[in-house]
């Protein structure tokens, strides 16, 4: 009986506890801070026990991860070195969908000793991403085309019928970690230039963006793309760019959020029973008259504008409480924007993933090859979002623990040892790229 733990029941969880749990040999432990929520994801299965814990509990992460065969982490990000540490102190593979940080970077020297393997960005973006796009370059270089650009751009939405708010948007992940990618800086090269842009700055920098079927979005820079340049060995590219997709008029808004200072992570001070519209008391113009004509003035704005037309569906100018005299703004904004922008019973979410790689052959002759995901959630069940990011990882977990991957330290799925098997078993799940070619 192999034995993996499964931290995190949140919104990704339930299709990579469903898979694991569909394996006789398996047995599963799901823990989260709520126990009730982990006996929900878990759903009474066979050979299944759900538990609460807290990271605080350094003792019990210690004897569950001891007694472990294999450690799946679906916490948020900052929790994952916690765990590491312990998962590479008693030998145990550990697996994440998140992107590697600094200091799980810096634990590769000691997992590689411990032989054992730490595995991240196993999900969707990032994960699929990198899966799909190695895939092709391996292909395209047997092919013996070079690689000039590449773009990759990916985004979580609303499937088209589902969406129906200004926002042009609807959670289906943690809220939060929706806002706060809107701090990070982004870096890529543009034909050969290096292009670097500040977080206060992230959302000016947007273009439209068109993709079959779907209709169109926009897109807008995603992190340092750079990085990816000597992990997936293409350098000597003239264009790396990773970006974010979304329909239009959410970068708009973004913006102006940002501006306003409601992305701020910093907790502050309110006074007890103070409403939405008093906190965005804090953030108008100075003067008198409405609290929406002077965020807009602050804005430079139309106060009948879209962006301030979304800023009232969110309730962010409602009578209602916030709820907490001590709290950040960005927690503020993430609870009305998932109160009032959730999917309805029965509404699909939709993932669009595209590559677009720039080719010459070996005379020179230009061409392109696009490889593109589009995949939408299951009404009255799992969204896309859940399956794209749990089900790389659940896969991976059953390749770990057959010895199929036998790699150790920190990585990520760029390996042909990981991607390859990965892919090929997501694809009879409706996880399966369409690829288009035009010459050479």
């Amino acid at each position: 009986m192999k034995r993996v733990l499964v931290l995190g029941a949140g919104l990704v969880s339930r299709p990579l506890v469903s898979h694991l749990a569909g394996f006789p040999d398996i047995a599963l432990t799901l823990c989260d801070l709520d126990g009730a929520k982990a006996a929900q994801v878990l759903g009474g299965r066979e050979r299944g026990r759900a538990l609460a814990l807290s990271l605080d509990d350094d003792a019990g992460l210690a004897a569950l991860v001891g007694e472990a065969d294999l450690v799946v982490s679906l916490l948020p990000y900052m929790l994952h070195v916690k765990v590491a540490k312990v998962a590479i102190a008693r030998r145990v593979p550990l697996i994440t969908t998140s992107y590697v940080s600094a200091e799980m970077r810096a634990l590769d020297g000691v997992a590689t000793s411990a032989g054992v393997l730490v595995l991240n960005e196993i999900g969707l973006d990032p994960g699929l991403d990198h899966m799909s796009a190695m895939r092709a370059i391996a292909q395209l270089r047997a092919e013996g085309l070079r690689l000039v650009s590449f773009r990759s751009c990916c985004g979580g939405l609303p499937a088209p019928e589902a969406n129906t708010n200004p926002w042009g948007y609807k959670f289906s992940w943690s809220p939060r970690g929706v806002l706060a990618a809107g701090l990070n800086a982004a870096r890529w090269l543009e034909d050969g230039r290096l292009v670097e842009l500040p977080g206060e700055k992230l959302f000016t920098h947007v273009a439209p963006y068109d993709v079959a079927g779907v209709g169109r979005l926009e897109v807008y820079p995603n992190r340092d793309a750079t990085t990816y340049i000597p992990i997936y060995g293409i350098e000597g590219v003239h264009t790396m760019f990773r970006g974010t997709l979304r329909y239009p008029g959410w970068c708009e808004t973004l913006h102006a959020v940002s501006r306003l200072g409601l992305l701020d992570d910093a907790q502050r001070g309110w006074r007890a029973g103070t409403t939405h519209e008093e906190f965005m008391e804090a953030v108008a113009a100075p003067g008198t008259g409405p609290v929406t004509e002077r965020v807009a003035k602050r804005l430079g704005l139309p106060a009948d504008g879209a962006v301030m037309e979304r800023l009232r569906f969110a309730g962010l100018f409602s009578e209602t409480p916030i709820g907490k005299t001590k709290t950040a703004p960005i927690d503020v904004l993430c609870a009305r924007l998932a109160e009032s922008m959730a999917f309805a019973s029965g509404e699909r979410d939709m993932i669009v993933l595209r590559h677009e790689f720039g080719v010459v052959d070996a005379v020179g002759r230009p061409g392109t090859w696009v490889s593109t995901l589009v995949a939408f959630g299951e009404p009255f069940g799992d969204s896309a979002m859940a399956r794209t990011v749990s089900l790389p990882a659940a896969v991976a977990a059953r390749l770990i623990l057959d010895g199929r991957i036998a790699l150790t330290g920190v990585r990520i799925p760029v390996d042909p040892e990981i991607y390859e098997p990965v892919l090929a078993a997501l694809e009879p799940m409706g996880i399966a790229f369409r690829e288009t070619r035009t010459a050479p």
